[in-house]
């Protein structure tokens, strides 16, 4: 009985926490509801994003924000033609010291070393550059010249890319986009929401945010996201989704086999059951639900799914296609 009411506790207690940091988020970004729990999920399951959306729809000031609100250290990468793995990760430079007069190598950190990272238009850059920042991602550590350097923790990286505008870039493979825990599309506000955005952004009004929790309990609150029990039951679900998804598979519905060239893997299945986990949590639960599931399933699947060039002459979206596979499995 004291476990279980322990239990409730904590959940109580990481659902304040989730939040508390909305309000603050939400005195300076106007609506965006789903995309900042996404977000939050995702920093909560130590996982990744990548938010799509056009220019000016607010995705660096929404960043910036959640940092600020978070007490963590913030680091904006703009990704262009020229930039090299060295301007992410840091270089190495000769120090002369003042003394001896003798002289070594000193490593000089990029921008990498923080906490959140919003790496700005990821496709405007080459692979190799790309690379380099997703090591970082997936080992929490960079290596430069033979040396290891560990990344400060938490570590939470926000890349975006922009749909529209595609001619010279780079876009990411499909095993680097895996990497992402989240493909989250940041959509035009409502005309309630651009009113609010215009009237607040064009007055005298200044607003500041106060952080909410600090590096120590954020590292409490993802570990208690992996204590959260899954019933068979939506640990079976989960991983039917994703086998869904695979033309090549017998249990996959025949519009799969017909419209996708490619489906998800295992770390597809891992993301929907940590982020379920971290969702339950959010609204107080101790417990993952199918709704759970459910709920994440696009942000999850929509990026690690090839739709073939039938899908494409029928208009069957990734998306589509997602929602087709929740129905079928109901």
């Amino acid at each position: 009985m004291t476990e279980n009411n322990n239990a409730v506790e904590l959940a109580n207690e990481f659902t304040e926490s989730f939040n508390a940091i909305k309000a603050e988020i939400h005195k300076v970004v106007i609506g965006q509801e789903d995309i900042i729990d996404l977000l939050l999920i995702s920093l909560f399951s130590r996982g990744h994003c990548v938010l799509v959306g056009v220019p000016g729809l607010a995705k660096t000031l929404l960043i910036r924000t959640l940092a600020d609100t978070l007490g963590l250290s913030f680091n904006r990468i703009q990704f262009t033609p020229d930039l090299m793995p060295g301007d992410i990760t840091g270089t190495e430079i000769i120090e002369e010291e003042k003394e001896t007069g003798k002289k070594a190598f000193k490593f000089i950190k990029g921008p990498i070393f923080a906490n959140i990272v919003l790496a700005d238009e990821i496709n405007r850059t080459p692979p190799k550059t790309q690379a380099a920042l997703l090591e970082g991602m997936q080992e929490y550590h960079v290596t430069t010249a033979g040396q290891t350097y560990n990344l400060d923790t938490p570590f939470f990286v926000l890349a975006t890319q922009n749909p529209i505008e595609q001619e010279g870039t780079y876009p990411l493979p499909e095993a680097q986009l895996d990497r992402f825990m989240f493909n989250v599309w940041v959509d035009y506000p409502s005309f309630e929401e651009e009113k609010q955005i215009v009237s607040k952004t064009t007055s005298t009004q200044d607003v500041s945010t106060s952080a909410v929790l600090d590096k120590v309990k954020i590292e409490q609150l993802q570990d208690l996201v992996r204590k959260v029990p899954v019933p068979e039951t939506v640990l079976d679900y989960a991983v039917k989704v994703v086998g869904a998804t695979r033309p090549d598979s017998e249990t996959a519905p025949d519009f799969i086999k017909k419209y996708l060239s490619w489906g998800a893997g295992p770390r597809a299945s891992q993301y929907l059951i940590l982020g379920g986990k971290a969702r339950a949590l959010s609204q107080g639960r101790f417990n993952v639900t199918i709704e759970d599931i459910n709920s994440l399933a696009v942000p999850v699947l929509r990026h690690r799914i090839v739709n073939n060039y039938a899908a494409e002459a029928e208009c069957y979206t990734t998306v589509k296609l997602i929602e087709m596979i929740i129905e079928s499995l109901g």
